[in-house]
Order: structure tokens, then sequence, then C-alpha cells
């Protein structure tokens, strides 16, 4: 889950366990409720920036437990692209190494990962937890575990394209309420940060080849728009001024050759012309940048007379 937070004053045990669990409103259409008691234990959101914890008074100190994070993965340590609609659905996996007198089967123990954009785990500005990993020992101290963190873009700004960092953790509560525990009790453990990944704002791009079919010399125009997410109002803008490639690639050929390279104008669109020489395939491209991921058009066919 995600939640739009400023760090509260609150001590750094009672901070692990309560950000180790997903938000109450988020928990009914997100979390399985019988993922981990973990999952129940509840904070809520008070608009953009401001997060208040709305667990019990809790008494004592989590202690050190005894579990580390290795091998952790987020979306296979590829770029994460969100669009302005769909909730995207990023696969987490990594290696949960545990001491032999922990649980990690119990019904109150959990493990999974933090999303965060941030200083740190105790003191990230907005993050998405995972749900409770599903684990399958390789050892009687080791296990393999695949989770999964759900981006809404209906959370995210135009700011949040950008590098966010991850944390591992894991929760055992020992049996005792997860809304009104005695952290004396619970088992903490915390790894951060364990691997980090790029959030980007989805691209599009078109392209269209006219005419067709042309006479064998002729000038082709061939237009087209480079867009991308806006998450300020989950619309699609032109991205301007961004060099975007034309390319072309015969009709028996499956390898796209650069033409030339123009500029986006100030809403996003592409036009440029070339000579109509062979039947084939003609598609801008482009390169990408840091805030927003490479995309190609589909190739639009021209019949050459």
């Amino acid at each position: 889950m995600r939640i739009r937070a400023t760090v509260a004053a609150v001590s750094g045990a009672l901070a692990l366990s309560a950000l180790a669990v997903p938000a109450a409103q988020a928990a009914e259409s997100r979390v399985p409720s019988d993922t981990s008691a973990a999952s129940k234990a509840a904070h809520t959101t008070e608009g953009r920036g401001k997060t208040a914890f709305s667990t019990a008074a809790a008494e004592g100190t989590p202690y050190a437990l005894d579990a580390s994070f290795s091998n952790v993965k987020v979306n296979s340590g590829k770029n994460i692209a969100v669009g302005t609609t769909n909730l995207v659905k990023v696969p987490v996996s990594f290696t949960l190494t545990h001491g032999a007198d922990v649980n990690i089967k119990a019904s109150d123990f959990f493990a999974g990962v933090e999303l965060y954009r941030g200083e740190s785990f105790e003191n990230e500005i907005y993050f998405f937890d995972s749900n409770d990993a599903s684990c399958t020992d390789s050892s009687a101290t080791v296990a393999s575990c695949k989770a999964t963190i759900e981006i809404d873009p209906f959370e995210l700004l135009n700011e949040d394209a950008t590098t966010w960092k991850a944390a591992g953790f894991a929760v055992a509560f020992n049996g005792e309420d997860p809304e009104n525990p005695n952290l004396d009790n619970v088992g903490v453990a915390v790894n951060d940060p364990v691997t980090s990944v790029k959030l980007q704002r989805y691209s599009k791009l078109t392209v269209n080849a006219s005419p067709e079919p042309v006479t064998k010399g002729k000038t082709i125009t061939v237009t087209g728009k480079l867009s991308r997410a806006n998450w300020d109002d989950s619309q699609y803008h032109g991205y301007t001024g961004q060099s975007v490639k034309l390319q072309f690639r015969k009709k028996s050929s499956s390898t796209y050759t650069t033409l030339k390279t123009i500029t986006s104008d100030s809403t996003g669109n592409l036009k440029t012309t070339t000579k109509a020489t062979v039947d084939g395939y003609f598609r801008y491209s482009f390169a990408g940048t840091s805030t927003t991921p490479a995309v190609s058009a589909a190739g639009d066919f021209v019949d050459v007379k």
C-alpha cells in the first residue's frame, strides 16, 4: 500500500511495527484479510503529506527478530512504468534467512517489502507495502519468498517519478493482538535498503505515414505524437522538446534503420518528411529519459508503387 506521509515523532520501535502493515482504508480492497495479523493493524491517512497512526497504546519495545533479507528483486530489477488509470502489480522476490526458532509459517508472522521514497525506512516520505509474502522453504532456516506490491497511479504525483528504495521487513507477533500488543513479545527485523528501483511515467508514441499508397520517389509525410502520463491530473500530455528517431524497415526485413532525428513540439507532436523508395514500415522511436520509459510506435506500412 502507499501512504503519503510525513515522519511522526514516534519511537523507532513503534514506527517499525506500525509501518510494517498496510493502511486501514486500503486493506479491504488491496490486502487479503487472511494474509497475517500484521496486515490488520491500522493507520489512517489525513490528506497528502500527513499521516496519523491509529494504533492503540502499546507497551514495551520489540526485540530484534533473527531474520534477514537477501537477493531482493523488485520488478525483476527493471524500472516500473505507471500510467494514469491501471493498478500496476509489481512482483517482488527475496530470500529470507531466519533463526531455527522463528516460525515463518505462523499465522501472525508477516514478511514483506516496502517500496518507499525518502531517506530511510523510518523516515520515508511516501511508501507502498507488499502483501504478505508466500515463502517456500529451501532449508530449515532459509526460504524463497514472493510477494506483490500494488501501485495505484491515483496515489502518485509527477514528483514521484524518481528512484525509490526498498526495505525488507518481518514481524512476528507471537500471539499478541496486533491492535494492542505488548511489544516486548513482538519481534521485528528490518533490512534497509535492500535494493532500489525507478518509478516512471508511462509513455505513448503514435505514427502515421501518408499518402499510402505512394509513387516511388514522392514525398511521404510522417506525423505522430509523444505523450506521457501526468500523475497530477490523471491525463496524458504531450512530452515536449524530446529527441525522437524516424525509423524505417523494408517489407522483407526485420530490422529498423534510423532515417533522421527530430524534436517533439510544444504539444508533443511530431512531423517530418522523407522520400518513398520501397515498400516498408515507418515508425517513431523514443529512447526514454530518467522519468519516462523508452517507447516505439507500431510500424505504419506504406505501399510504394
